[in-house]
């Protein structure tokens, strides 16, 4: 009987993964691709009218104007893509998509670890590549994500995958890229409950916070100096920053942080930073500048977070940060981030309507994205030698009004578009219709 039972849970555990389970990850290009009459937006500022580009072995072969192009179209899969537009897949960063499938069911939700500082842990391993929220977001061009761990000073490193694979190891385009660090916040608001003024009063610890920060670093610092005689996995993780191999993500948001942070990198000769978060960035452009350090933006849609902020600025700081010649992506995170990072390309077009040009806007989910997480010489742009990672959509898109994809690339192959939502809509469209 207890062999019955077993087996019968396993045949239920068997159908329902069946259920769930995302589209068949689409296979290797075989035939050579044409792809002619576009906009081609290329990702880097540039436009090609009328274009055509050519895809083989999953790389971009040929990228130019189709009037000016000779070549022998008879052994090639052409798409007509004329009147529509062609854009580089989009890229998102500091996404926790893979990582909670279900945020009311526990055991789905696996994007933080007990403890505070956790250098060695390593979010890829838990990504879940079939996640029907992953599959929901290609339907909007975005293909890519830097998978990120959440939760307390030191979260653990993250890595960059593609959205369309069996596992995490077909996933991965670049493994353990970057350690990321949650910085101590200079004020914090009172707790109501307890009578204390529910305003915003300043950290008492923060000092004692950054402290117990410098002598964790200066430990990973002597630990990789040393011999090495017992090896220490949380130490051992923090070597690539030393090295210049691994870039440190700094999530802060206040300007007396970021400056902070900034000097604490520079401090302990850390080579590669990035400011995640960067609310009051705009304050600070004069050292992320001086230094040379990217900001991911938080969301666009949100409000502000000062009583004393302009009304519109998280729709306009990134062209405050542009204008100032800070390099700048755009991430999702916040309430509902995963289900919201759809809406990636929407956050990019209000900032066209906030002061960037659509070609500026583009580059904050494109180009820029694959500049700081290191990936730009195969992703980001359509541009001969790169990787085929791509869509075709009727009209613009970051307007949500008109991005529709007809098709979509992820190194050359062809993935589905189908997800659950568009098979409940072509459901109950067929209803409605008949009636």
């Amino acid at each position: 009987m207890k062999n019955l039972k077993t087996a019968c849970l396993l045949i239920i555990m068997l159908c329902a993964s069946i259920v769930i389970a995302q589209q068949t990850p689409a296979p290797k290009q075989t035939n050579d691709i044409a792809i002619i009459g576009a906009t081609a937006h290329i990702g880097n500022g540039t436009i090609i009218n009328n274009s055509i580009i050519v895809i083989k072995n999953g790389k971009i072969d040929l990228i130019g104007d189709a009037e000016e192009s000779i070549i022998d179209m008879k052994d090639f899969e052409t798409i007509d893509a004329k009147g529509k537009h062609i854009y580089p897949g989009f890229i998102v960063p500091n996404s926790t998509l893979g990582l909670v499938e279900i945020d009311a069911v526990k055991a789905s939700d696996d994007d933080a670890e007990i403890g505070s500082l956790n250098p060695h842990i390593r979010s890829l391993i838990a990504y879940n590549a079939e996640s029907k929220v992953i599959e929901s977001m290609r339907p909007n061009g975005v293909l890519l994500g830097q998978i990120t761990p959440r939760g307390g000073r030191l979260s653990g490193t993250s890595s960059v995958v593609q959205f369309d694979a069996w596992n995490w190891e077909d996933a991965v385009i670049k493994t353990d890229e970057g350690l990321h660090l949650n910085w101590p916040s200079s004020f914090s608001r009172g707790r109501q409950w307890l009578g204390e003024d529910p305003g915003l009063q300043p950290n008492k610890n923060y000092n004692k916070q950054i402290s117990q920060l410098k002598d964790y670093f200066n430990e990973c610092k002597a630990y990789n100096n040393g011999n090495k005689t017992k090896i220490h996995l949380p130490f051992e993780a923090t070597k690539g920053l030393f090295d210049g191999s691994k870039k440190l993500y700094v999530h802060v948001n206040d300007e007396k942080g970021i400056t902070d942070a900034v000097n604490f990198t520079n401090q302990n000769a850390i080579k590669n930073m990035v400011i995640v978060g960067g609310r009051q960035a705009h304050k600070a452009t004069g050292v992320l500048k001086k230094n040379n350090i990217p900001v991911v933006l938080k969301r666009v849609h949100s409000t502000p977070s000062h009583v004393d902020d302009d009304y519109d600025l998280p729709y306009k700081a990134a062209k405050l940060l542009v204008d100032n010649g800070v390099l700048v992506a755009l991430e999702t995170s916040g309430q509902m981030e995963r289900m919201n990072t759809r809406n990636l390309p929407f956050y990019a077009g209000t900032t066209v309507a906030h002061g960037l040009t659509k070609e500026q806007a583009l580059q904050l989910i494109t180009l820029n994205p694959a500049k700081i997480l290191g990936i730009d010489d195969l992703y980001g742009s359509i541009e001969k030698g790169k990787s085929a990672t791509l869509f075709i959509s009727e009209g613009d898109a970051l307007d949500m009004r008109t991005n529709k994809l007809t098709h979509a690339f992820i190194d050359g192959r062809e993935i589905s578009l189908e997800t659950h939502q568009t098979k409940l809509w072509k459901r109950y469209s067929d209803k409605y219709k008949n009636q």
